[in-house]
Formats: C-alpha cells, sequence, structure tokens
C-alpha cells in the first residue's frame, strides 16, 4: 500500500515532468554561415532580469532550450561582433516543438575600447567559475547546503562534505574571508541561503597569498559572495520550531558581514537527530593534504575505548535520539592594511541516545555460535574550542601567520546491554585536553621563488576511565570464581614539535623546483591499568594486561620534488629521504632503532585540452608503526574484546598506483571523473584472534601482501531538452588480505563491494521540480566460505511552488534488504511546507518526519567471521510548526 500510494503520486504529476515546450533553431550570420558559442536565452517579456532557460550554439550553430512555462516571452541572443537580437515568443501550451532560426547582423568592433556586457548563469574566467545563485534557486532553500546542492558541478554528501568532482574543498569562505577552515560544514549547515548572490568556484587555489603562481596547486575553494544588500550591516534570522512530543529546534544566526570586520553568531538547538556541526574534528583538527605547512596537523591521540554507535548508509538523523546545544562566535577583524585578527569561541553540548539489537553468528574455524546483544547507549559531551589566528603583512612580499588552538572535551557515556539475555551496564568516562600552537612565515623571494617556514607543537592528553558491571572472562582467568566487575583505566599523553622549511622556485616554462628540509618529533606515553574485582574489592591486576609504554619517534628528512612541464603535458618527480630515531619503551623493555627510508615518486599530469585532463602516479613508501600499533600487552576494547600490539617497531612498506581522468565543461554542465587506486602492502599489519562465544583476544602481527584496488565513476550532465540534470555514479573496491583465527594457519580473505546508482535532478522554473534516484549495493566477503549481501537505496523527492509566498517539499525514501529473511522493505515519507506572511520578513511552515511512523530498521551485514543482523529504534512521527523571522 505504501508503495502503491508513491506510485499514484508521481503518476499524478508525471505528466509535468515530461510537459516541456522545446525551443531549437540555427542561428547563422548575413552569410548563412554557422554561429558558434551564441549566447541564447529565453526571458519573460517586459523583464530583462528574469531567466527561463539559457544555452549555447554548438559548433554547426545549433542551439535547443526547454521551458515548462506558457505566456509571452523573448529569445534574446548574443554573440561577438553580432548585434544582439530579441526574437518574440508565445507559448500557448506545453508538450510542443518550435523551431526559430534566424541570423545575426554584424556589428562593427572599435579596437580602442570594447565593451561586452552578458550576464549568463556561469561564467568561467581562467581558474574562477561565478554561478548566479538565482538562476539555479526557486526560494524555498533554506541555508547554503540546500542552495550548494542545486549548482550544477557540485557534490553533497550526506554528511554535508562538498567536492567538486571527487575533490574535496579546501574551504568555504564569504566574500573572500575564511571562517571554519576545514570545519566549513557549520557554516553550510547553519548559514541563510537568502543574503547569497554569487558562488565563486577558485581553482588551482592557494591557501598562501604568496604563492600564487608558484605553488602547482590541485586545490578548489568556494566563495560566496553577498548580495549588496546585505553588505556592512546587521542582519539574520531567528528560527523556531515546536512539535508533538517535545520535539523541537531553535536556531539563529546574527551577521555583520563588511569588507573590513566580519561577525558570525549561530546557534542551534534541537532534539530531532539534527547534526549542525558534521564531523567536529575537522574544526577542531583540519588537515589538508599537499600543503607546505599543515606539518603536524595530522597528529592526535585515539582512543582505546570507544561505546558503538550507528554507523549506516542511512539517514542519521532517523536514529540520533539527541538533544543538542550549539553555540559558536566568530569574528574577523582589519585594523589596518597589515594585520589581520581571526577568532572563533565554538561551544556544543549533546545529549545522544541509541537503541540496537544485534543478533550475530559466527561461523569461523571449529567455532560456531550465536550472541545477541540489546543496546541501550546514552552519550553525554562537552565540548569547548577557541582558535586565535593572526596575519601579519611584514611587507609586500613577507607574512607571518599564528594560530592558537585550546580545546577541552568531555565525555561521559553509559550503557545498559543485555548480552546473551545477562544483564549488563558499562560506563566510560573520556576527557580531551589540547594545545595547538603554528607559526608559519612566508618570504617571496622574487616573482618565481619563495620560501616558507613552519613551526608547530601539539601537547594533547585523552585520559579514559571504564567499569562494566559483569564478568565474561571466566574462561580467560580462571581463577577469578567470586569476580562479578572489571575497570581499567587509560592514561593516553601525546607532544608533537616540529620545524619545516620550504623552498619553492619556479623555473622557465613553469618548471617547479621545491626542496623541504625538517625535523618532527613525537612522543606518546600509554599506560594502561585493568583491573578484576569483586563488588569494590580489587581481586588481581593480572600480568600481561597491563601496558607502560613510552614511544618516541624523531624524523629528519629531505624531501624534492620537480615538475618538469612540456607544453600541457606535466612530469613529477619526488624523492623523500627520512632519517629516523625511534625508541620504544613497554614495561621496562627498552628497543632502539635508526633506520634510513628513501621515499620515491614519479607522476604525470596530462592536460589535452581545457575539457579533458588526466593524471597518474606511482609512490613507494615506508613507514613506521604507530603508538597503538606497538604497546606488548592486552588492553580492553569493549565489553568482551582485548587487543595487543606487536611490542615492537616495526617498518612497513607499501607501494601506490593511482590514476585520473576528469572531463568538465561548465557551459554545458558536463562533467565526467574517473579514479583509480591500487597499493600493494608489502609489509602490513594482520591480526591473529582467539574468538570464543564470550571473549575475544586480537593480537597484532605482521605478515606480507596486501592488496586494495578502488574504482570510482561519476558522470555529471546537466539535459536542456528536459531541464534536469543527470547524475550516474559508479564504484567497486577489492581487498586480499591474510590473518588467523584461534591460532590456525593464515587463511585470505578476500572482500569486494559494488555501489551503483543514479540521480536526475529537474530544474525547471516552473512550479514544479523533481528529484529521484536509486543506489545499489553489493558486498561480497570469501574466506573458506563466502558470504555476501544487495541492498537497494531508492528516493523520490517533489518541490511545489504554487506561487511566490507558498512552496511544498515533498521526500520520499525507500530502502530494500535481500538478505532478510522478513521486513525487507521500508518506506519513509518527509514533507515541509513555507508560507511567506510577510515579503523577507516573517514566513510560517509545517513539517513532518517519519509520517509512515516506522519504529524499527534492520539491516544485514557480513564480516571475515560471520554474519549479523542489527535492529534500530527510529526516532517516532513527528510534526513540527515552524516560525521563521529574518531581520
Amino acid at each position: 500500500m505504501k508503495l502503491l500510494f508513491l506510485i499514484v503520486i508521481f503518476i499524478l504529476i508525471s505528466h509535468t515532468i515530461i510537459s516541456q515546450t522545446l525551443v531549437s533553431g540555427r542561428i547563422s550570420d548575413e552569410k548563412g554561415m554557422p554561429i558558434p558559442l551564441a549566447n541564447v536565452l529565453i526571458q519573460k517579456k517586459d523583464s530583462t532580469r528574469q531567466i527561463i532557460s539559457y544555452t549555447y550554439t554548438n559548433n554547426k550553430g545549433i542551439y535547443k532550450l526547454s521551458s515548462d512555462r506558457v505566456g509571452n516571452f523573448n529569445i534574446v541572443i548574443s554573440a561577438l561582433g553580432f548585434e544582439k537580437k530579441n526574437i518574440p515568443l508565445q507559448i500557448l501550451e506545453t508538450s510542443q516543438n518550435l523551431i526559430k532560426n534566424t541570423f545575426l547582423l554584424e556589428k562593427p568592433i572599435s579596437l580602442n575600447q570594447i565593451t561586452i556586457k552578458v550576464d549568463p548563469p556561469i561564467i568561467v574566467r581562467n581558474d574562477t567559475i561565478t554561478v548566479k545563485s538565482s538562476a539555479f534557486t526557486n526560494g524555498t532553500e533554506q541555508t547554503v547546503e540546500d542552495l550548494l546542492k542545486k549548482i550544477p558541478g557540485l557534490n553533497i554528501s550526506s554528511e554535508g562534505i562538498i567536492r567538486v568532482g571527487n575533490v574535496e574543498i579546501e574551504k568555504l569562505m564569504v566574500d573572500g574571508d575564511d571562517l571554519f577552515e576545514k570545519g566549513y560544514r557549520i557554516l553550510s549547515k547553519n548559514m541563510p541561503a537568502y543574503p547569497i548572490d554569487e558562488i565563486e568556484i577558485l581553482k588551482h587555489y592557494s591557501n598562501n597569498k604568496l604563492l600564487k603562481n608558484i605553488e602547482n596547486s590541485d586545490k578548489i575553494a568556494l566563495n560566496l559572495k553577498l548580495s549588496e544588500d546585505y553588505k556592512n550591516l546587521w542582519f539574520g534570522n531567528l528560527q523556531t520550531n515546536i512539535g508533538n512530543d517535545n520535539f523541537y529546534e531553535l536556531k539563529s544566526n546574527l551577521m555583520n558581514l563588511g569588507k573590513k570586520n566580519k561577525y558570525f553568531f549561530l546557534t542551534n538547538f534541537n532534539n530531532i537527530g539534527i547534526d549542525a556541526t558534521g564531523d567536529i574534528n575537522s574544526l577542531i583538527r583540519p588537515y589538508r593534504t599537499n600543503e607546505s605547512s599543515n606539518i603536524g596537523d595530522s597528529q592526535l591521540v585515539r582512543n582505546l575505548l570507544n561505546l558503538p554507535t550507528t554507523n549506516l548508509n542511512f539517514d542519521r538523523s532517523r536514529t540520533n535520539f539527541n538533544n543538542a546545544k550549539l553555540l559558536s562566535l566568530n569574528a574577523i577583524f582589519n585594523p589596518n592594511d597589515q594585520l589581520k585578527i581571526k577568532t572563533l569561541a565554538f561551544f556544543n553540548w549533546d545529549k545522544n541516545e541509541f537503541f540496537r539489537n544485534k543478533i550475530e553468528t559466527v561461523d569461523v574455524n571449529d567455532s560456531q555460535f550465536t550472541n545477541t546483544e540489546e543496546l541501550n547507549i546514552e552519550k553525554n559531551k562537552t565540548i569547548a574550542f577557541g582558535k586565535f589566528d593572526l596575519t601579519y603583512d611584514i611587507s609586500k612580499t613577507q607574512t607571518l601567520e599564528t594560530t592558537t588552538k585550546f580545546n577541552a572535551s568531555s565525555f561521559d557515556d553509559g550503557s545498559n546491554l543485555a548480552f546473551n539475555n545477562q544483564p549488563t551496564v558499562e560506563n566510560l568516562n573520556s576527557d580531551n585536553t589540547l594545545f595547538d600552537q603554528k607559526i608559519n612565515y612566508t618570504n617571496r623571494l622574487s616573482s618565481n621563488k619563495a620560501l616558507l617556514i613552519t613551526g608547530h607543537f601539539k601537547n594533547e592528553e585523552a585520559p579514559q576511565n571504564y567499569e562494566i558491571n559483569q564478568f565474561f572472562f571466566e574462561d580467560l582467568f580462571t581463577d577469578f570464581d567470586t569476580a562479578n566487575n572489571v575497570q581499567q583505566s587509560s592514561d593516553n599523553q601525546m607532544q608533537y614539535i616540529g620545524l619545516n622549511a620550504h623552498l619553492l622556485d619556479k623555473k622557465v616554462n613553469d618548471n617547479l623546483l621545491e626542496l623541504q628540509l625538517g625535523n618532527s618529533y613525537r612522543k606518546d606515553k600509554l599506560n594502561t591499568t585493568f583491573s578484576i574485582f569483586e563488588n569494590n574489592i580489587v581481586l588481581e591486576n593480572p600480568e600481561g594486561f597491563q601496558n607502560r609504554t613510552t614511544h618516541q619517534i624523531n624524523d629528519l628528512y629531505l624531501k624534492s620534488k620537480y615538475t618538469y612541464k612540456i607544453k600541457n603535458l606535466g612530469i613529477v618527480g619526488k624523492l623523500d629521504l627520512h632519517q629516523f630515531f625511534n625508541k620504544l619503551s613497554t614495561n621496562s623493555i627498552s628497543t632502539k632503532q635508526n633506520p634510513f627510508f628513501i621515499n620515491p615518486n614519479l607522476g604525470i599530469n596530462w592536460k589535452i585540452n581545457e575539457n579533458h585532463k588526466i593524471s597518474s602516479s606511482y609512490a613507494y613508501n615506508s613507514t613506521n608503526t604507530k603508538t597503538l600499533d606497538v604497546f606488548s600487552d592486552f588492553v580492553l576494547t569493549n565489553f568482551r574484546s582485548f587487543s595487543k600490539g606487536t611490542g615492537d617497531i616495526n617498518r612497513l612498506n607499501s607501494s601506490v598506483l593511482s590514476f585520473n581522468y576528469n572531463y568538465e565543461d561548465w557551459e554545458k554542465q558536463f562533467f565526467i571523473n574517473t579514479s583509480a587506486t591500487y597499493s600493494k602492502n608489502h609489509d602490513f599489519l594482520s591480526t591473529n584472534s582467539v574468538i570464543e562465544q564470550n571473549y575475544i583476544q586480537t593480537e597484532k602481527i605482521l605478515i606480507k601482501n596486501r592488496s586494495f584496488l578502488n574504482i570510482n565513476t561519476t558522470f555529471d550532465y546537466f539535459i536542456n531538452i528536459f531541464s534536469s540534470n543527470l547524475k550516474i555514479d559508479m564504484s567497486y573496491l577489492k581487498s586480499n588480505f591474510k590473518n588467523s583465527i584461534n591460532n590456525s594457519e593464515l587463511r585470505t580473505v578476500v572482500s569486494t563491494i559494488y555501489n551503483y546508482g543514479f540521480e536526475l535532478k529537474s530544474g525547471f522554473t516552473g512550479k514544479f521540480n523533481y528529484h529521484f534516484g536509486t543506489k545499489w549495493t553489493y558486498n561480497e566477503i570469501q574466506t573458506n566460505i563466502r558470504n555476501s549481501f544487495n541492498d537497494n537505496e531508492s528516493f523520490l523527492d517533489f518541490k511545489f511552488l504554487f506561487n511566490k509566498k507558498l512552496d511544498l517539499q515533498l521526500q520520499t525514501e525507500r530502502y530494500y534488504f535481500g538478505n532478510l529473511s522478513t521486513d525487507k522493505t521500508y518506506y519513509f515519507i518527509d514533507f515541509e511546507t513555507r508560507y511567506e506572511l510577510v515579503k523577507t520578513k516573517l514566513t510560517l511552515g509545517i513539517s513532518g518526519k517519519n509520517l509512515f511512523n516506522t519504529n524499527k530498521f534492520r539491516n544485514f551485514n557480513i564480516s571475515d567471521i560471520g554474519t549479523s543482523t542489527t535492529e534500530y529504534q527510529l526516532l517516532p512521527r513527528y510534526v513540527l510548526f515552524k516560525l521563521e523571522y529574518r531581520f
């Protein structure tokens, strides 16, 4: 019945999708010769601003346009060297084909001054692509993220990650200023869309302005340009949403985004599952690849223990029982032309609940059993983060930048768990304190040469205390018959100091020489204490389950890179030399190693033409094992699992071969991106696991040969005849590795994943738009047995713009899990309607989620040791009444 309901809706409105008037023709000069790249627009009569549809003529002078409107219009044709021409167009009904051929008169061009005024929706100027937001929106977009989802060529993931093709953006700026760095999702998910006039896509972007036209950058950034009506004044919005069963959302934005100073304050309180921050670590610990000043950015402390949360290919807000509070205060000051100061204060409080029932069947070697878990987790977190950036232009060629960060986080987690019907309570308290100081000095020595010196200091502490009121380890610790609970405390600390000097020297023909000389030092301390209790009395701290580990890595390195260009072909050679001084102390046993690594890399970049680009590279890498790989005794990693490192320093070698093909045509809105990566781990850390029904012990072991192949293809094309954007995604992933179970011989594990699907999103300028798509996932794991599953996810969304004041959005989703014996299919339907009561000021609305009131959701998973079926509890149906006030 649910599926029938969706089909009926689609049939009732599908005639609107195909009811398009097609306008086509040929543009030529007076002699009948075709005029390529002529700009052709359909505009509403007596309006030069409202563009109904647009295109360019091809090499034969042919154009095709479509419209879903009726009425009187003008076809406006313009081309360089010709007089502009208007052709009246009357559309009495849709579903008709109109042919409008014409010719243009030549227009003499004065060589003293040429003035061309064209205002197409997309303008390409060298490395900057400017997109007029009004050409792709209809006023229903509430946040910047909603706006960016409608821009051709941009891909927004369900987590809010913004990519151009398959490249994630570096930053999301507002009128040239960056507020959140890699934590840009806080901005995109909260800032309203209405002030945005244009979106600039900045290719070959340099984070350091003094490196512009020296470094070879493939980075991409977005810049939001505000409408003149919203510059140099205070403005914002306040939105309150109240619903049934105490559901609510309250959010506000207050901004003053002037040229000299900028202020951006936002708050978001909600218990409807909305994540207003994205990955918060992207803000606290931003990391950029191929960035000369990023030394130390990837250095962090990883926790030993985490209570499980959802990790579904599914709308996370449906399972996120939350009570979130977010406050962010940002300011940018420019006291003078030389000095820029950026401050950020961020506070996040959240209480999350998560409900999961799981049936796991293990079938490996001689072990066959089934475990059940009924899990109810409550997580409370408090995050306070502050950042102070100072940029001082010593001169036109010298800049000093400093960044100071401080983070204090506290996590108080607990769970009620029934493991095989045995009631269990877990408590986990975790803290994190981070101090981070970076200084960067840049000197542009000449027009083609620059020197960067970067220093970085980090100190991070992440203690944890864990306790569980049951004892599942009777078979492991046979001498403690009266034990009834266990506890583990851990002290995890890291200090990092790095210094790097980077010289860039651009030669003739854009050849580039890069040299880096530096030293990085990291010291980790990991102390863990595992205790077996009877009530409140410590029975034993068992030997082999306590760790006193100190791990030091000092890396003295010289990195070289040379880019040699032959016309449109670039050959890139890299050679990195590393002299390591390693020291490991585990439970009073010390080891020292001083290995010397040579890491070569060879790549090519071929720009076939302005649209087609190919790149490929091969790299051989040698790395050290990390602290969580080398501790010598077991640590508790969840309520019934222990993990142990190698107890020694190991060298890991790998080879990586990559290929990328990119086609982009912004005028035709046509994009193709294909990437392939093959990696071979010549030495890697696998596991030897002892798996019993009540406990698992895993020990890391060093073995040879693991392979990994990943292929991704995206196809993005705007079909003018349907005024719709077609997107096709395909991916293939295959990995091959070995491990050992219950001290058996090494066994081969082959994992294969296919993903393929498509989306079609309309760009009609009329009262109706649609968006639908489907995605299939096939997953297979093969050992001595073979397990697999095949899932499907589909959606069908509608948007109705009844008039300038009233709109309706309807979202439907369908999930199919082929391996479930029952309840294989799930349907969801959400809606939102808005009515503008006072123009640009006051809006009323109603939204509803999970209208079918689906309260449980099950899926099927596989691993190299068996299969599992997991049931998740979902947020119930709710309806919110909304009020938004803009000021």
